[in-house]
């Protein structure tokens, strides 16, 4: 099971209207520390707040009728929950959530606020996967994937395709695209677009330490999870593996993989904050902690396209990082 270019079309004819076109901004400050031209695709300015609500709506967009009568279930830490509950409320569908009970809350609030009920869960002794199944089948409702669905992944694919367009707009063309991996759907997605519009550009893949399933899976050519004994403060890539139908176009589309530690995340969330002058949450700022880090050494010169996915972070820990203390 694949996505194309086609696919990645068609949904963002089905968002048009409904998602951000979010921009493409450049900071000549941090086109002098890099030494480079960075263009920036600041997903924290999309509808919920992060890339997810591309491939919810791109997904519930495409149920019958009966199946938006019976309503959809999802499992998130967060940024999903929000995409599906806004697009279950915009297509008048019920939402449950499954949630584990140690989201960040203003990640809750808002799944809350956008109409989904939430059924909380512990993910150290529960599995999410083994709820949201049971709570689908007793309301025969659809399981809608974070990331290992076609429609899902197509849907993503729509910042690829808008970040590739943008630069040709501005007389760039991209020597390499960098994105956040969680479970691989934003990847899978953008690599697809990028590669069929400028099969030159190279895409690679951010992710933090400890949780680097991809880039473990990558290594030994096969999926491999992982079993952290610690969180991270990425609290939206902690992903234990990599998808079945995600795992597949990295192979055939990313050029590499790095991992970076919380110290290197928070150093980059200030820097958005000061520099940038963007919120964005820890798990969105994994590809920008790896430019400032310094973390490919075989990154192609040219301009390079940078996806922060994501601004939902807790404000007690965002001030804790702006602070220095986390």
């Amino acid at each position: 099971m694949s996505v194309t270019i086609s696919d990645i079309e068609a949904a963002a004819a089905r968002l048009a209207g409904h998602a951000v076109e979010t921009p493409l901004i450049e900071s000549p400050a941090l086109n002098e520390r890099l030494g480079r031209r960075v263009l920036i695709k600041p997903e924290t300015l999309q509808r919920v707040g992060a890339f997810k609500f591309r491939g919810a709506y791109n997904r519930l967009s495409q149920l019958s009728a009966d199946e938006r009568t019976r309503g959809v279930v999802a499992f998130s830490s967060g940024n999903h929950a929000q995409g599906v509950a806004l697009a279950a409320r915009l297509l008048g569908m019920p939402a449950l959530i499954v949630m584990p009970s140690d989201a960040p809350a203003v990640k809750a609030e808002a799944t809350r606020g956008y109409g989904a009920e939430i059924r909380f869960y512990d993910r150290m002794t529960e599995s999410r996967e083994a709820i949201a199944a049971g709570l689908a089948a007793e309301r025969g409702a659809v399981i809608v994937p974070a990331f290992d669905d076609p429609d899902v992944i197509a849907g993503q694919g729509t910042a690829g395709l808008e970040l590739v367009r943008q630069a040709k707009a501005r007389g760039a063309e991209l020597s390499a695209v960098l994105t956040p991996i969680g479970g691989g759907g934003l990847i899978a997605g953008v690599s697809t677009a990028v590669k069929a519009l400028s099969p030159s550009t190279q895409v690679f893949g951010v992710e933090p330490a400890g949780y680097d399933d991809t880039l473990q899976s990558l290594r030994a050519g096969e999926r491999i999870g992982v079993k952290p004994a610690f969180r991270t403060l990425c609290d939206a890539l902690e992903s234990p593996a990599p998808g079945v139908i995600t795992f597949p176009i990295v192979q055939k589309n990313v050029s590499d993989i790095a991992a970076v530690d919380d110290a290197e995340v928070a150093q980059a969330v200030r820097y958005a904050f000061s520099v940038l002058k963007l919120v964005v949450e820890p798990g969105g700022s994994v590809g920008l902690a790896a430019l400032l880090a310094g973390k490919f050494a075989s990154l192609p010169e040219g301009p390079v396209g940078l996806v922060l996915s994501g601004g939902n972070v807790d404000p007690d820990l965002f001030a804790a990082l702006l602070r220095g203390e986390t």
